[in-house]
């Protein structure tokens, strides 16, 4: 038989449950627009009923509270990340194509390479007309410069958008490696709570943030599973093991965490390339991170595609023999992904992949006859290693399907060494008003030295090598007009030499230099004026593509998250619901323990015995 006083445990249990909701739903209120924060529920069970040896049977003791749970669905929060990296990848895209945008404008806003070529060629016609005037042999040299400072300019915005997007990458690194020391600080703390039987809930929020901010970044992959107990199989500690996973290589696992680290490139890549660029490892293994592939998502990914995107147009081929050499072994390759030697964009002095080894190589040649490369390499190997890599795959780099900074480079590379060279071929077929040969008026400068490279070596059966004065010197960053023309421009050729014994200039050379502007094909097909055409169009497909998947991956965010929301966002309506529920029922617990206090007061005080 229960005590007499068995009433006063019951409603006791009610009054302490319902304190304990009322509490649940005073902190689901004050966190109502707390970022990240789940809404919470006091779970109530009854308690467990006593055997009363009545004939009424078992009597019911009261309710329990079991715990406090978070109202979260593991489900939408894996739709909400795998999402989130798309929408973080095609976010950063936008961006960086954007940026590439502002410098191939041509408006009232900004003097773009239309303009700057239509002055060029004004100033040409003028001197058509009259090609021994110095003033307008002054105009055009002065015009044509500006056609190379645009190129310049080009490419010093260009370089510095690689630069940005590389510097990004570094500072992306450092925050994932701090989001995965906070996670793992985090599932320590979780577990030292849980193991205790209480639910963490709070701190699952904050990890749960964390892995949201990290979706953006990279990929994740989150699995959460129960630690049993090993000397009872069926019976749960209650720690986890908690692990992410970024591009399937373990970033967490419980309280243990990976870092990455960005290391600059000793060697650049493509001939054009900022200097330094970064490469990401694991800190502890020297593993390659590699996020550049198109499989890959998060706005790391997105960074190093903008940075390093070639449009599948890095150097590939096939080793077809390995022969010793001075200083290092010579390697030819057969089956390039390169054969126009305009196109070619590997650094002079870099590193050639083979077999997945890498080898430093210090220049290199294309015979267009074989088309076939031989690059030099800076070490001799061995002859076991010799025939082990024929045959095998070379590459320069990566090809990524992506137009980034190094294809935009290339481009205008391309462009510019075929209209340098058709140029500067007219300008030597004549004389100057001296009556000497003409040059080179487009040449590219030598840094290092302060020098000129005039394209003297030029083979026009398209044979190529790095270590002559060869168009593959000439690129954006380079291009001027030749100083001798510049400081003096007596030595511009207008006319061919068969003019000179008559003293009358003819105008075929200058109109020959008109043909270039749009009867010449140069470029895709078309002339010199088509240039900043197919770039444009280039970038506007890629520009457009970024913006409508931004926006269908932001709409399916949006509605992964009105669904996550609606599980875990608090409602202030519900929550005002539940408080006027929860506080009705304890005002009825209390009139419960007042009622059975007058029933005690009149059996101990009032009744006679």
């Amino acid at each position: 038989m229960p005590s007499t006083f068995f009433g006063l445990t019951i409603a006791g249990s009610a009054l302490n449950s319902f304190q304990a909701a009322v509490n649940t739903t005073a902190n689901n209120i004050a966190n109502v627009n707390t970022k990240g924060y789940s809404r919470q529920e006091a779970v109530r069970i009854a308690s467990e009923a006593l055997r009363t040896n009545q004939r009424y049977g078992m009597a019911g003791s009261g309710v329990t509270t079991t715990e406090i749970i978070q109202k979260r669905e593991f489900y939408y929060d894996v739709k909400y990340w795998q999402n989130n990296a798309r929408v973080g990848m095609q976010d950063c895209k936008l961006y960086y194509m954007q940026q590439m945008e502002e410098y191939l404008l041509d408006d009232d806003n900004a003097k773009g390479f239309s303009t700057i070529l239509q002055e060029m060629y004004n100033a040409l016609e003028t001197l058509h007309g009259t090609p021994e005037d110095l003033d307008a042999r002054t105009q055009f040299v002065s015009k044509t410069q500006n056609f190379a400072d645009f190129f310049q300019s080009l490419n010093t915005g260009l370089v510095r958008i690689q630069e940005d997007a590389n510097q990004e990458i570094a500072t992306q690194v450092e925050n994932v490696n701090a989001i995965a020391q906070k996670i793992a600080l985090l599932n320590k703390q979780i577990n030292v709570i849980e193991l205790q039987g209480t639910n963490a809930n709070e701190l699952r929020d904050q990890r749960a943030l964390l892995i949201d901010e990290l979706s953006d970044l990279v990929e994740v992959d989150v699995k959460e599973t129960p630690v049993i107990d090993p000397a009872h199989p069926n019976v749960k500690t209650g720690a986890t093991n908690y692990k992410v996973k970024i591009n399937g290589q373990t970033l967490v696992d419980n309280f243990e965490y990976n870092t990455l680290k960005y290391v600059a490139r000793e060697k650049k890549v493509n001939q054009s390339d900022a200097e330094g660029l970064y490469d990401i490892c694991w800190s502890d293994t020297d593993v390659p991170f590699n996020v550049s592939s198109k499989l890959c998502q998060g706005r790391i990914a997105a960074l190093f595609q903008m940075r390093d995107g070639n449009n599948n147009q890095g150097f590939s081929g096939t080793v077809q023999s390995i022969e010793p050499g001075a200083g290092g072994d010579i390697v030819t390759i057969s089956n390039p992904s390169i054969t126009d030697i305009n196109s070619i964009n590997m650094a002079e002095d870099g590193i050639i992949t083979i077999n997945n080894k890498e080898y430093r190589y210090s220049g290199f040649s294309y015979d267009a006859e074989t088309q076939t490369y031989q690059f030099q390499l800076k070490i001799p190997l061995s002859t076991d290693a010799r025939e082990s890599l024929a045959g095998r795959k070379a590459a320069i780099g990566e090809s990524i399907d992506v137009m980034g900074v190094p294809y935009y480079q290339t481009q205008a590379n391309t462009f510019l060494r075929e209209f340098a060279k058709q140029l500067n071929n007219i300008q030597r077929s004549g004389v100057d008003l001296d009556g000497n040969d003409g040059g080179s008026l487009l040449v590219a400068g030598n840094a290092s030295d302060g020098s000129e490279y005039d394209f003297s070596d030029y083979d026009p059966d398209g044979n190529m090598s790095t270590s002559v004065n060869d168009y593959y010197k000439l690129t954006c960053a380079n291009v001027k007009v030749a100083e001798k023309v510049y400081k003096d421009v007596t030595k511009l050729v207008t006319m061919n030499k068969k003019d000179v014994a008559d003293g009358v200039a003819v105008q075929n050379i200058v109109e020959q230099m008109q043909k270039l502007k749009s009867e010449i094909k140069m470029f895709r097909g078309g002339g010199a004026d088509q240039f900043l055409k197919c770039l444009i169009n280039d970038n506007s497909v890629d520009t457009q593509k970024a913006e409508t998947f931004l926006q269908n991956y932001s709409n399916i965010s949006e509605s992964i998250l009105q669904k996550r929301m609606s599980i875990s966002a608090v409602d202030e309506d519900e929550e005002a619901l539940d408080m006027l529920k929860f506080q009705n029922s304890y005002n009825l617990a209390s009139r419960m323990i007042q009622t059975l206090s007058e029933m005690y007061n009149r059996l101990i005080l009032e009744t006679g015995v």
